[in-house]
């Protein structure tokens, strides 16, 4: 795996709750490429709890459309909006797992539309929770106008 090089990082006003580094109350993401796939490794937290000790369906979420988001901005080298999301809760997670692995791959593309798969596994390699996202792609000259230029991984 190659970990991405966070292209918005120094960004004015980049303050997302996905994934900035110092936003105080995000999750604090970070992303590798594995082939095909986006990876996350994410570890819970006992404020993001929605029962005890089970984690909040939708931080779930927000992890399954985060790491669609960089999907896109890692494959298809663009900016882009989720238009959908559906999420399936298969079994819950605790707050108390020391990790999450969140892995997302374009599943098909259709013009300026990019549908994405992701799963949420637990330490024992469980889909806990999946998703497919529908993600709109920016024309390059509407993602640069965002200060999009480009996204690397460490090495490239």
């Amino acid at each position: 795996m190659k970990k991405i090089i966070n292209p918005w990082q120094g960004q004015p006003e980049y303050n997302c709750f996905g994934c900035a580094p110092d936003n105080p109350f995000g999750l604090h993401m970070e992303f590798y490429e594995d082939g095909d796939d986006i990876v996350s490794i994410w570890h819970p937290e006992k404020h993001f709890q929605g029962w005890v000790d089970t984690m909040h369906g939708g931080i779930l979420s927000t992890l399954i459309d985060e790491v669609c988001g960089w999907v896109v901005t890692r494959k298809k080298q663009t900016s882009g909006f989720t238009t959908a999301l559906n999420v399936r809760f298969r079994k819950s997670v605790s707050t108390n797992e020391s990790q999450l692995t969140i892995r997302a791959h374009i599943a098909e593309q259709r013009r300026n539309l990019l549908f994405i798969h992701a799963e949420v596994l637990n330490t024992q390699g469980e889909v806990c929770t999946e998703g497919d996202a529908t993600y709109f792609l920016m024309p390059e000259e509407r993602a640069k106008e965002m200060g999009f230029i480009h996204c690397h991984v460490e090495g490239e």
